[in-house]
């Protein structure tokens, strides 16, 4: 999937990931290529992205909003 991660002051990652987990308000979801279309609110917690190299990152957050599209497109809009 192609994944974007943005905060007010910068892009934190962009580019292929395998998995992105994350907290919503209504709880802990792990989105992998092919998911279902969403649109939620992100709650305080931990953004885990493991990369197209398999390489693990993790972005605290303290809310945000998280919008996975039909194509495989994902965007986190989140703030630090």
């Amino acid at each position: 999937m192609m994944l974007s991660i943005y905060s007010i002051k910068t892009i934190l990652f962009q580019g292929k990931a395998s998995l992105l987990n994350c907290k919503t308000i209504m709880g802990e979801i792990t989105v992998l290529d092919n998911h279902e279309a969403l649109i939620t609110a992100l709650d305080a917690g931990i953004i885990k992205v493991i990369d197209e190299n398999k390489k693990e990152q993790f972005f605290p957050i303290k809310s945000g909003f998280l919008e996975v599209k039909p194509d495989s497109e994902v965007r986190c809009i989140v703030e630090q």
